[in-house]
């Protein structure tokens, strides 16, 4: 039951809830359900649920509570929609979903839409599914595609999407080689299994790599048996979006190419086992986590071992081999990183919690437990978070993105409260600190950490409930020892007196040192629009912020204030052969001018900006696709985005880069000030 009484009140439910307020005033001022809530409530649906506010008007992030003279009839009229299937799909409602509140004695109606489950996505309005499925994306309700919708149907009647018979697909598809150390490892775990007597393709079978669908009589190879044992090209002409990726990288700041990396190059099989195999031993080379000693025997087995085993296999069983992006699994010196495309199949929170499993492909994780690799039964995450508790390492965080669709797992080998940080923040507000508890210590070290801290990465990080986390931060924050920026769920937070880098301290002596030329790169202060109402004013959305995009496992350079060095940023500012300027406040170089840069990168640029050139009219993803090209290794200003992709500065941030940012694909440089006329982006390395 939500508890609003004030106007307070719903900024703090700003803060930790997906939320839409809408007036439903209706034409004679007695109230009605607003045609705009469809949309919302379908979006909602479809993503991780939300909160829609009737009755309450919002303008720029300020609230105002207008109320409904007729609450009893709006409600009324709500559920005999939801239960008219001509209308929408499903009716997710029940009665204790839709609350009646008083606000400042004005009637509000608050209507609580949960999450859908994979049965019951999409959906969609109007009896029209392929025009009329939304999501929530980007704080905003967006039309489906039809690729989108097709996938949902197809996780929604699917329970395990491996099994299905792969017509024209043979034995001959198989690396032998593959099959024969997996029926090795079984004999190893398993001495005495029945299988092992069998030949290679009765082998094959009893696995469920080969079946006989006994309705129609069909039999094949199936999905699971070629991505667990089939040859590189074989599995390309099934899967063509399928791709494996392993990365070394050598420190989370400064570089630039992997030390290591793994791909199907024609070197070895491709499949999914080979991946496995190769990877893992990657992955625990040079683990700094001692053995222990159990019964006066060597245990090999830690916890973090373990971890890594079921993070890699997890990874690798959830992935949706249809979807776009590659798999991918990045090593750092100090984090470990997973990610497969398609999302969860179970709210965030089920998954961690465990004691229930959904997998998305059931037969290639029997493969991996027939050997001793994963978990049963939905304890494959708690294990994982249990193995970096055992070390008192940062939680793990686990999450979801949309665009494209992926689940993303951050295993970082930090301490939750290191010492250092500790000692430091004593230093900085003396016995202030050691009054607080174990909420508010553990904010104030992550934003000393993270250089900001936001609700959704506490929540990530404590077990506390949301709301004593939004309390503790306007805590912190009325008693000095937090600033914030931004509002609503776009709300950062940073240690008094250690704000994140702003373009003036960058650019503060471009001018005046004669490093830019005035009249090149559209330097005209309307281009970068500093109107506050547009675009996007979520500070956090391309944050410098590890929390909220740098830790993405594929992402790269991102230094924040904390790691900078203590100066204004004038002292080494030059620029470089290319023409791009350099500060030591920023983790790549900046193209603030085309005129200053030299004639190949700027003919590089332009042959990255050749199709939007070429067309007035051109989709989100081939944009999209363009300015992550040009945005690669180096933070572009947005003037100079506009001159190369010949778009309107304004427009192009409102239709495109603020999308991109909310996304993790690029980040800003200046995430406190996101409409500032120097603004400049960063596509997040390796991101696709």
């Amino acid at each position: 039951m939500f508890d609003l009484q004030t106007l307070d009140d719903l900024n703090l439910l700003a803060e930790t809830h997906e939320l839409e307020c809408k007036l439903a005033q209706g034409q004679n001022g007695q109230g009605e359900v607003p045609k705009d809530f469809w949309p919302t409530y379908s979006a909602m649906a479809n993503a991780h649920g939300g909160v829609v506010l009737l009755g309450i008007g919002e303008k720029n992030g300020k609230f105002s509570i207008e109320g409904i003279a007729n609450s009893n009839k709006v409600r009324t009229d709500l559920f005999n929609t939801l239960n008219n299937s001509g209308k929408v799909s499903c009716n997710l409602l029940s009665d204790s979903d839709v609350q009646t509140l008083t606000l400042d004695g004005k009637k509000i109606l608050a209507v609580i839409i949960p999450q859908a489950t994979r049965k019951q996505r999409p959906v969609f309005l109007n009896n029209q599914p392929f025009s009329h499925t939304y999501k929530r994306l980007n704080d905003g309700d967006r039309l489906c595609d039809e690729e989108t919708v097709r996938r949902m149907f197809a996780e929604q009647v699917e329970n395990e999407r491996d099994i299905r018979i792969l017509p024209h697909f043979g034995m001959d598809d198989i690396d032998m080689e593959s099959l024969r150390i997996y029926r090795q490892m079984l004999k190893d775990e398993k001495p005495g299994h029945p299988y092992l007597e069998q030949d290679d393709f009765a082998f094959l079978q009893s696995l469920r790599g080969w079946r006989r669908d006994r309705t129609t009589g069909k039999e094949g190879l199936t999905l699971a048996g070629l991505l667990m044992f089939g040859r590189w090209s074989s599995i390309q002409e099934a899967f063509p979006y399928y791709f494996l990726d392993y990365q070394e990288q050598p420190e989370a700041k400064t570089e630039l190419r992997w030390v290591d990396r793994l791909v199907p190059d024609g070197t070895w099989s491709g499949n999914l086992f080979d991946f496995y195999r190769r990877v893992y031993r990657k992955l625990i080379a040079e683990l700094k986590v001692p053995f222990s000693i159990k019964n006066g025997q060597r245990k090999e087995d830690t916890p973090v071992h373990v971890a890594l085993r079921e993070a890699l296999v997890n990874t690798l069983v959830h992935a949706d081999y249809t979807g776009r992006l590659s798999v991918l699994v990045v090593k750092r010196p100090n984090m470990f990183g997973f990610r497969n495309p398609g999302g969860l199949r179970l709210p965030v929170e089920q998954v961690i919690r465990g004691g229930e499993s959904d997998c998305r492909n059931r037969t290639l994780h029997q493969m991996f437990l027939l050997i001793g690799l994963g978990e049963r039964g939905g304890s494959g995450i708690p294990k994982i978070f249990s193995g970096w508790q055992s070390q008192h390492w940062r939680q793990p965080l686990l999450r979801e993105k949309d665009l494209p669709e992926q689940t993303l797992l951050e295993l970082h080998m930090l301490d939750l409260l290191p010492e250092s940080v500790l000692n430091t923040l004593r230093g900085l507000f003396g016995t202030n600190f050691d009054r607080l508890d174990a909420l508010g210590r553990s904010i104030l070290s992550t934003a000393m950490i993270e250089g900001v801290v936001s609700h959704s990465r506490i929540t990530e990080i404590c077990t506390d409930h949301p709301h004593d986390v939004s309390l503790m931060l306007a805590k912190l924050e009325r008693e000095g020892m937090l600033q914030s920026q931004g509002r609503s769920r776009g709300k950062v937070y940073y240690l008094s007196g250690s704000a994140p880098v702003s373009p003036e301290q960058v650019f503060v002596s471009v001018t005046s040192s004669g490093n830019n030329n005035p009249s090149s790169g559209n330097n005209n202060p309307s281009s970068g629009s500093n109107d506050p109402s547009s675009g996007s004013n979520d500070p956090s959305s391309g944050s410098n912020d590890p929390s909220s995009g740098s830790n993405d496992p594929s992402s790269g350079s991102n230094e924040t204030a904390k790691d900078l060095p203590a100066t204004t940023g004038t002292e080494s500012l030059h620029r470089n052969e290319q023409g791009c300027l350099i500060s030591p406040l920023l983790g790549a170089p900046i193209i603030d001018s085309l005129a200053a840069l030299s004639p190949s990168l700027r003919d590089e640029l332009l042959l990255c900006a050749t199709l939007p050139r070429s067309k007035t009219r051109l989709d989100r993803e081939s944009m999209a696709t363009a300015i992550l090209a040009i945005c690669e290794g180096r933070y572009v200003r947005l003037s100079v985005l506009a001159e190369l992709l010949q778009r309107d500065a304004d427009g192009l941030r409102k239709t495109h880069l603020d999308a991109l940012v909310k996304s993790q694909r690029i980040q800003r440089a200046f995430p406190s000030t996101p409409t500032h006329e120097m603004q400049s982006y960063c596509a997040a390395k390796n991101y696709d």
